[in-house]
């Protein structure tokens, strides 16, 4: 098997936390912004309530807790995914 010339760096916390920080925020509008175009049956803000603390649908504070929030998430998944994803990289 031939040797690749290609180098990987590892993981990052800062590229990781702003990458996935900004995904789930994302995601989180595009919910909203479908939320008020489709019927209430088949709304996303009943998903979303269970797991952002505080938030609350069609209300200015409620949409602010829930875009902190979203972005927090992300910072949270990347200060516990990249160390440990370096751990079991260096354990091989």
């Amino acid at each position: 098997m031939a040797k690749s010339n290609l180098t990987t760096s590892p993981l990052r916390i800062v590229p990781v936390g702003n990458s996935v920080s900004l995904f789930l925020l994302i995601s989180y509008l595009l919910c909203i912004g479908f939320g008020l175009l489709a019927p209430e049956q088949i709304s996303m803000h009943e998903a979303w309530a269970p797991l952002l603390p505080g938030f609350e649908w069609l209300t200015w504070t409620g949409f602010l807790i829930g875009f902190v929030e979203s972005y927090l998430y992300g910072w949270y998944f990347a200060i516990l995914f990249v160390p440990l994803y370096r751990w079991f990289a260096k354990v091989r």
